[in-house]
């Protein structure tokens, strides 16, 4: 890659090796939740946080969960951390030693108590229960997503830390081998998820669209991909979030940093997500630009 095609390439969102971003705001602030890289094996074993008023300016708070110091059921392989909160408490689901645990705190930035066993064990379910996701519907309604190889979603119950067995949907996904997000705007469900694997080039992003949080979906193709005129592989492991008060979408991800990257030297991104009228999404144009949130206008009527 040259040094002109380099420059062109949006820099990374946090200095370091950082990867399986999620990015939520809470009360005027966003939070960015990533797994630790830069370790072979992804042998990371703790949790750090960051936020930012502007998506610029970052605050790195230091660890917040060690899965090591802080659970009595795993000892490492710390990835791919989601966060969400109701009725003021905190809560943060993550994944450790192949299964999915969670923690909660009167703080965004905790300290975080774990609920003292996995949420969703090794082996409980078809596939891997690794990379947590939640999606909020617009009636309050949270969801636990997860899975490698196979896709899972389930309703949690109100305290946030259990669901119904029973009630656990899986799918068979085109391509679907990790990191499930949903995210909705007006009547429409967007699921979406990487295929490949994150230590190949064309690790990337494909996304569904549905009438409800529960399926069917109608497979719509790749939303996020390589660009190697400016050196960019591997974009995966993303997370969506509106920009509050506006209908002006980001997406956050990772890439092989820049340059000589690997699957396990990664750096975080962020970008705009755009709709097309139809409802279907526009595939994203990869880290071109910064974004800074003095960019986006007023709420846009759906």
């Amino acid at each position: 890659m040259t040094r002109e095609n380099e420059a062109a390439a949006a820099p990374r969102l946090l200095d370091g090796y950082y990867a399986d971003p999620n990015l939520v705001e809470f009360d005027g602030t966003f939070y960015l939740y990533p797994t630790t890289d830069g370790l072979e094996d992804w042998a990371a074993t703790s949790f750090k946080a960051f936020s930012s008023t502007n998506l610029v300016d970052w605050i790195d708070h230091g660890v917040i969960f060690s899965v090591k110091d802080d659970t009595r059921w795993a000892a490492g392989h710390a990835w791919a951390p989601t966060m969400t909160r109701r009725d003021g408490q905190y809560f943060f689901y993550f994944t450790a030693d192949d299964n999915v645990g969670v923690a909660s705190s009167d703080s965004p930035v905790g300290h975080f108590i774990d609920l003292g066993r996995p949420l969703v064990r090794d082996g409980e379910f078809s596939g891997r229960a690794i990379d947590p996701s939640i999606f909020v519907d617009d009636d309050g309604e949270q969801y636990l997503l997860w899975g490698n190889e196979v896709a899972h979603a389930v309703r949690l119950a109100p305290d946030m830390i259990s669901f119904e067995s029973l009630a656990v949907q899986s799918w068979n996904l085109p391509g679907f081998r990790e990191a499930p997000w949903m995210h909705r705007r007006g009547a429409t469900y967007y699921l979406s998820w990487s295929e490949n694997d994150t230590r190949e080039e064309d690790y990337r992003v494909r996304y569904a669209t549905g009438t409800t949080p529960h399926g069917p979906w109608t497979d719509r193709g790749e939303l996020l991909s390589k660009k190697p005129a400016l050196g960019i592989f591997a974009t995966g492991h993303h997370s969506i979030l509106r920009v509050p008060g506006t209908d002006e979408w980001l997406i956050a991800y990772h890439r092989f940093s820049i340059p000589e990257g690997t699957g396990h030297h990664r750096e975080i991104v962020l970008d705009r997500l755009h709709y097309a009228p139809e409802g279907l999404l526009r595939p994203v144009e990869p880290a071109e630009y910064n974004i800074h949130i003095d960019q986006f206008g007023p709420q846009h009527p759906n």
